[in-house]
C-alpha cells in the first residue's frame, strides 16, 4: 500500500500488516524510530498523484456527473485514452527562423 507520511501511523500499519501487504509509507521527521520504506516503489505514487490531478481536469469526472458506475468508468477510461493521446502526440518544437534577415 503506497500512502504519503500524513498516514505514517501505528494503527494503520498494524491494520495493513494484518492483510498480509506491505506499507510503503515515509516515516514522519517526529518518529522517534524511522521506519524504513522503499523508495523504488515510493516513486509510483507521484505517478499516480500526476494522473488522478489529470483526470480532474475534466469537469464531469471532478464533479462525478454520472450516477451508474458504468458510465462513470467508461468515462474514465475515454478521459485516460485522451490524455495518453495528447501526451503522444507532443512533440519538441523547433527553433523557428525569420523571415528578415
Amino acid at each position: 500500500m503506497l500512502a504519503d507520511k500524513a498516514y505514517d501511523g501505528n494503527d494503520l500499519r498494524s491494520q495493513i500488516a494484518a492483510m498480509d501487504a506491505e506499507a510503503v509509507i515515509p516515516s514522519k521527521r517526529n518518529r522517534k524510530v524511522a521506519i524504513p520504506h522503499d523508495a523504488l516503489i515510493y516513486k509510483h505514487r507521484n505517478q499516480i498523484e500526476r494522473c488522478f490531478g489529470r483526470l480532474k481536469h475534466f469537469r464531469r469526472f471532478a464533479t462525478r456527473y454520472d450516477r451508474r458506475i458504468i458510465h462513470f468508468t467508461g468515462f474514465v477510461h475515454l478521459a485516460a485514452a485522451m490524455i495518453w493521446l495528447r501526451r503522444m502526440s507532443i512533440r519538441p518544437r523547433t527553433q523557428r527562423h525569420s523571415l528578415t534577415p
